[in-house]
């Protein structure tokens, strides 16, 4: 594995975590809109009201999630632990952006009650066809710092661990391990075309057919036989399904080159705004980094001085336990 500084590493967390609840926050107000109305009024910067009526800055369930999985793993990985976090989310507004839930899937909302009802965590989470929703994919990014030194075969199944606790049917479960791998790849190296056609490799190399089926394989395979960033904006949907999530946070990521261009390419695609915007700011995040964030937004973003605190702690651990 390529090394990285601890100052490097400490800022990717930084870059991270900052680059989902930016991206999240821009999204919020216009959720729901068409493509078509935002091409009427785009979204050119932190807005504020709108969809949910929140203030500029408010942050979704997208990021309340990301920051609860981070805030479990400034601890010893425990699949537990993760899963009581998100419970808390929801009971005691933990992680809110504002002391209050105010958004939160069909898919999630019925994984978190069937865990207050002490369904075992990696349980939890709806397998049905039906159940393939963005929720696990939106949280999934501080997974890859825990996931970075650890062989493929563990760094899937752990991903399976973790998007089972709210979404467990296997396409979610690939298109969260698709999405770790290439924020990794991305995490070590910078270059986004060489880390999309590394990415490309590195998943085709492992034979993931040895434990899913290969119809579920095949239904990525627009990201990962082809070229993604060819296809026109016609050609990319922006619904709450985690493959149309992944295709359009990828194809943002690829068709952009900095983080301001990318997260508001995806907030105007439409529908799901906040959703693809935080999967997308988090590549962004990683590859540009916590600089190329724009801090008009920053500045503007709900608990800055909390999620700053919750990166430094996360980098903190995982520099004690992982070789870099």
């Amino acid at each position: 594995m390529k090394s990285l500084k601890q100052t490097d590493y400490r800022l990717a967390i930084k870059s991270a975590l900052f680059g989902v609840a930016v991206g999240d926050a821009l999204g919020v107000p216009v959720e729901f809109m068409s493509r078509e109305a935002l091409r009427q009024n785009p979204v050119t910067d932190m807005r504020g009201y709108g969809s949910y009526y929140q203030p500029a800055g408010t942050w979704s369930d997208d990021s309340s999630l990301t920051f609860c999985l981070a805030d479990a793993l400034t601890h010893d990985f425990n699949i537990s632990r993760v899963a009581s976090n998100c419970m808390k989310w929801v009971i005691e507004n933990f992680w809110t952006a504002r002391g209050e839930v105010f958004d939160i899937g069909s898919g999630t909302s019925e994984a978190i009650r069937r865990l207050t009802d002490g369904v075992e965590p990696e349980q939890a989470g709806g397998t049905a066809e039906t159940n393939n929703g963005n929720g696990s994919l939106m949280r999934i990014l501080p997974l890859v710092f825990y996931l970075l030194d650890k062989p493929i075969e563990e760094r899937f199944r752990i991903t399976k661990q973790v998007s089972s606790i709210t979404h467990g049917h296997i396409r979610s479960v690939i298109a969260c391990f698709y999405y770790l791998e290439l924020a990794r790849i991305i995490l070590l190296q910078k270059d986004k075309v060489k880390a999309y056609n590394d990415w490309q490799k590195t998943v085709a190399d492992f034979d993931l057919s040895k434990l899913v089926p290969e119809t579920e394989i095949t239904k990525f395979d627009r990201l990962l036989k082809g070229d993604i960033s060819t296809l026109t904006e016609k050609e990319i949907k922006s619904s709450g399904y985690v493959l149309y999530t992944l295709e359009a946070a990828v194809w943002c990521f690829l068709t952009t080159n900095s983080y301001e261009e990318c997260v508001l390419k995806a907030v105007n695609l439409g529908g799901d705004t906040d959703t693809t915007a935080a999967v997308a700011g988090g590549l962004a995040g990683l590859c540009y980094g916590y600089n190329n964030i724009p801090e008009r937004w920053l500045s503007q973003l709900a608990r800055r001085e909390d999620i700053e605190d919750l990166a430094a702690r996360l980098a903190a651990k995982g520099i004690s336990t992982i070789d870099i």
